[in-house]
């Protein structure tokens, strides 16, 4: 095609003192960093190679192509080549021209791995395995020893024959994510899926102000505690290692109480069943401990410290098409996605407590400091200088867009008219008027759990693991429970057996199929599954096979939740659960868009909601929740709530 962009494949080895796993690759760079070896081609050129350790340059073409707009740079992680490169030339890349292999592999439900991406596609080029061994050798410090002479880096004059395969195995990467990127132009990515990509790297490049002085004094609490706790768990039991499972499980049995779990919940339990009984002080102060132990977050800090960059911000905490199928964004770093919630009233008392370093006082007026620093982690993002934070979320969006795509109008009336959808689920399962902390109140309970395991076919078992029991229902309750939803949600059931029957018709016949606003299409030996959209989710080789409960059902290559790629089994609550999680990915990724449009920053997003960094009285939470719930043209009747709050720190309101 005549107005086809050309592509520059890159693929760069490269050297930091600082541990990239661990710190993400914007404080790599700032460490004691290198570019060692450059590989590239222009097309279907042929790879060549700049080795810059030993004193060659990037050719002209080369530098200019990289700051040409017009040319497309590709890279299999794309992110690490840019951000490398704008150390490398002292300026920050736009990611505008950048291209994502991984990012455009992921969009198929195949892995982030190059090696194991290759192997799946069968690739003509594949990743060479002896290249582990070489990274290990050139790229990371290597430890002072006599026979090294006390060197704590390989350079090439140290193994020049090792240097030549790493050269060989440099080039290798650019020719297997070329390959792969070939394999992938029979499916293209939509241009809003890149531009979503290029705001997610804005989005990283801006990073988020970490408050040092928190996180700092939080590690040194914990620090402190850890010592406190273990020396009080020593003399309760006398164990030579009380944090040991094995070691605590014998000291507990030979008094008596059974232990088949050690995990938190079984712990908490077990300290309710030895409260309850008056018995053994000992084994319940212990318990205690073990549950204060277990709250400590001191992991989050670590990670925050280890994040931060020269300019005070944690970079590179969100990985686009991090989440297999539905293409959510993935938490990296940090991972603020599984950030602790906070309920204290006095979060602001507590967090200046901390940064003070009066941990004496911060156990008299709270009684545990674990969970007190667990709560106080939200609390480590703040606001530079003359800015706050504008915090928005999409209200029950997944509820929202489930009813919608199956139809379920007394629920999308609901939404319209404000209503809290757990009282009015519970009025309609029980067929009586149910009020928040008012008439049949008690009954807003069981609407609560019902609604948070039961829209994707969930039973019993998605009711416990959602909290029921902990919610004081009884197990005999639940099966009618579970009935009462599903008679109050007939539309819902009905979609479930649709998509199910339609995804297993397409299979079977290979046939184009449409529920409501869902399409099934087959070709390429994939199920697609057409969203509202547009974007499409793959299921890759579908077949279909008897389930262990005899009946027939869709299996599909992918990754397992080892992250192995594996046969696996879906049915009728997990394909809709795929569709409706999806959608609402897409809502939010063109929220986004929009806010971003808007002028405004967005330095982090958590699930549905969406954390912006603007200068005080540039913008009201209203505003944006306006441009939050426009609805996007593909999503007409859908009715989309929001609601926020602002704060110089990050916190759950």
């Amino acid at each position: 095609m005549a107005d086809r962009k050309r592509v520059l494949s890159i693929d760069l080895e490269t050297y930091s003192d600082v541990d990239l796993g661990n710190c993400g690759v914007y404080r790599y760079v700032e460490g004691d960093f290198h570019i060692l070896l450059f590989a590239y081609a222009f097309d279907d050129d042929d790879v060549r190679i700049v080795d810059l350790a030993c004193g060659e340059e990037l050719p002209k073409e080369v530098t200019d192509a990289i700051f040409d707009e017009n040319i497309i740079k590709a890279a299999w992680n794309a992110q690490f080549e840019r951000t490398c490169l704008s150390q490398f030339f002292g300026t920050r890349l736009s990611p505008d021209s950048w291209q994502c292999s991984m990012v455009w592999a992921a969009s198929l439900s195949l892995p982030l791995k190059l090696k194991t991406a290759a192997e799946v596609l069968k690739t003509g080029e594949q990743k060479d395995d002896a290249g582990e061994r070489l990274i290990k050798y050139f790229s990371v410090p290597c430890r002072p020893t006599k026979t090294n002479g006390g060197r704590t880096r390989n350079l090439p004059e140290h193994a020049p024959e090792d240097w030549e395969r790493f050269k060989t195995y440099c080039k290798q990467d650019v020719r297997t994510e070329r390959d792969i990127r070939h394999k992938l132009e029979a499916f293209p990515l939509k241009d809003s899926e890149w531009d979503y990509y290029h705001m997610d790297q804005r989005i990283n490049d801006r990073g988020v102000l970490i408050d040092r002085t928190l996180v700092e004094q939080a590690i040194t609490c914990d620090l402190m505690l850890s010592e406190e706790m273990s020396k009080r768990a020593y003399e309760l039991t006398g164990l030579e290692n009380p944090n040991s499972v094995s070691q605590l499980k014998g000291w507990l049995e030979l008094r008596g109480i059974e232990v088949s779990s050690l995990g938190k919940k079984d712990v908490a339990a077990m300290i309710k069943e030895i409260d309850k009984g008056g018995l053994d002080q000992e084994a319940l102060d212990m318990l205690k401990l073990r549950l204060q132990m277990a709250k400590s977050s001191v992991k989050k800090y670590q990670a925050a410290d280890r994040y931060i960059c020269a300019d005070g911000r944690a970079h590179g905490l969100f990985q686009f098409s991090g989440a297999n199928r539905t293409q959510r964004w993935a938490g990296r770093g940090i991972q603020l996605q599984n950030l602790p919630q906070n309920h204290i009233s006095t979060l602001d008392e507590a967090r200046e407590l901390v940064k003070m370093g009066c941990f004496d006082m911060v156990e008299s007026i709270y009684g545990n400091t674990p969970d007190i620093l667990s709560q106080l982690i939200r609390t480590m993002l703040i606001t530079k200088p003359g800015h706050i934070f504008t915090i928005a979320d999409f209200s029950a969006i997944e509820a929202r867009v489930l009813a919608w795509l199956a139809g379920e109008t007394w629920r999308l009336d609901a939404f319209k008219r404000g209503e809290d959808i757990y009282c009015a689920s519970a009025s309609q399962m029980f067929g009586v008027p149910v009020v928040k902390h008012g008439v049949n109140g008690e009954l807003r309970q069981k609407g609560k759990v019902a609604e948070l395991a039961c829209g994707y076919g969930g039973a019993a078992g998605a009711l416990i693991s959602m909290g029921a029991l902990d919610m004081g229902l009884k197990e005999s309750e639940l099966p009618d429970i579970i009935d009462s939803w599903r008679t109050a949600n007939p539309q819902i059931v009905q979609f479930w057996w649709d998509v199910e029957s339609a995804a297993m018709e397409t299979v079977k016949d290979h046939q184009e199929l449409t529920v409501g606003r869902v399409g099934f299409q087959f070709y390429a030996n994939t199920l697609w599954l057409i969203l509202p959209s547009g974007r499409k989710l793959a299921y890759i080789k579908p077949k279909l096979q008897p389930n262990r409960f005899g009946r027939m059902a869709i299996t599909y290559e992918g990754l397992n939740a080892a992250n192995k790629w594996s046969r696996g089994e879906t049915y009728s609550g997990k394909l809709v659960e795929n569709i409706t999680q999806a959608t609402a990915r897409d809502l939010l990724a063109e929220a986004m868009w929009r806010l971003e449009q808007a002028g405004l920053d967005i330095v982090g997003h958590v699930h549905d909601e969406v954390i912006l960094e603007v200068p005080k009285d540039s913008i009201t939470v209203d505003e944006v929740c306006a441009i939050m719930n426009q609805n996007p043209k593909w999503a007409e009747g859908l009715p989309l709530a929001s609601a926020g709050y602002t704060g110089t720190h990050y916190f759950k309101d």
